[in-house]
């Protein structure tokens, strides 16, 4: 995707190897910062204080923290314990933890004075897998839309809804929820983005639609609470969302507060779509509700926000009495019956078990 005007991906490598590079989103969207993370523990820090974030994001940033651990110690016992590390920076989502398994799994067999070079390979594999992956998903999503659009009254555009930031920021590039998005409009689709602001860290309002606002894509901030509104109104046509982690039988589990909108569109006969690459499914967990960790963040994300103050300044603010506690879950889970369809890099397969297993062949 494009910065005013330029190709940037989210990661990348540094020109000697050493090192990788990613955009810090903390900054986002008042100031662009670039960060290097050149040992596994950088890497660690990145993930957990969410300087990057999203499922396929993270998981390619595992894979390089796996390869500059390769760069110090490749033997047996340090990969695993890199491994760990990484995975347990957050728990939630999949694309994590199968990451690091992918890397050790690929550099097991391979002689120890190779390892490095093989593991840079390897992560640089599985970014670039991630870039085709959720291209093919904007593909699928693309499809479903033009369906939708042509089933709406002539000169109006199609109305779409999306939770928390599952756009190119949250992947290598392209996106998954948004992937769909940035098609559309390439192929030129009128359609116009209604944008949760996602409290508690406001990763909609900050960079879903900053995202868009670079795009040139029309879109609007919402509270988070105002989606069921504008679904009883008519005003949103599909709801499209991305993921942490789909359980066997199509279970959901997403940013905090994508249950709700699951159940407004169902409630208002609104198409809830979920759009997440083979990686994030986990065919270990059946029952989603009760087999997927929640991830608990620090109260204090909830109790405190940041933004510009009058001189142009960041700056952080305590919205909270002082004293009151907070409890901040990361993730809810939408069960698969309230999910109109998954859209992977293969099509779109419904939510359920049997279909769910037959694709992920």
């Amino acid at each position: 995707m494009k910065v005013g005007g330029v190709a940037r991906r989210t990661i990348w490598p540094a020109a000697a190897a050493d090192a990788v590079w990613v955009i810090d989103q903390r900054a986002l969207p008042h100031r662009w910062t670039e960060a290097r993370l050149a040992s596994v523990d950088d890497v660690r820090q990145a993930i957990a204080q969410m300087w990057v974030r999203g499922a396929p994001l993270i998981g390619a940033a595992a894979a390089y923290g796996m390869a500059l651990q390769c760069r110090v110690n490749a033997a047996d016992a340090a990969l695993q314990a890199a491994k760990l590390l990484l995975d347990s920076a957050r728990p939630t989502a999949v694309n994590l933890a199968w990451a690091t398994q992918r890397m050790l799994d690929g550099l097991r067999p391979v002689a120890l004075p190779d390892r490095a070079e093989q593991a840079w390979q390897q992560a640089a594999a599985i970014a670039e897998e991630d870039v085709t992956a959720n291209a093919a998903i904007g593909r699928h999503g693309l499809a479903m839309l033009q369906a939708l659009a042509r089933a709406k009254p002539a000169g109006a555009p199609l109305q779409l809804l999306t939770h928390c930031n599952a756009g190119w920021l949250a992947t290598v590039d392209w996106g998954t929820a948004l992937a769909p998005v940035y098609q559309a409009q390439a192929a030129g689709l009128d359609l116009h983005v209604w944008v949760d602001e996602t409290r508690p860290r406001n990763q909609g309002a900050s960079l879903t639609a900053w995202e868009l606002g670079q795009a040139g894509i029309q879109h609007t901030v919402i509270a988070d609470n105002t989606g069921g509104h504008l679904m009883q109104r008519g005003q949103v046509d599909v709801v499209i969302v991305g993921a942490d982690r789909v359980s066997a039988r199509g279970d959901v589990c997403n940013k905090i507060g994508t249950y709700l909108k699951a159940l407004a569109a169902r409630d208002n006969g609104v198409p809830f779509y979920v759009a997440v690459p083979r990686s994030t499914f986990d065919a270990s967990v059946d029952d989603g509700l009760a087999g997927i960790p929640i991830e608990a963040r620090s109260p204090r994300e909830l109790t405190h926000i940041s933004g510009l103050d009058a001189q142009g300044r960041l700056t952080e603010v305590q919205l909270t009495p002082a004293g009151s506690p907070a409890l901040n879950p990361a993730f809810d889970v939408t069960p698969a019956r309230l999910v109109s369809g998954l859209i992977t890099e293969r099509g779109i397969v419904s939510a359920d078990a049997q279909a769910i297993a037959y694709h992920l062949k």
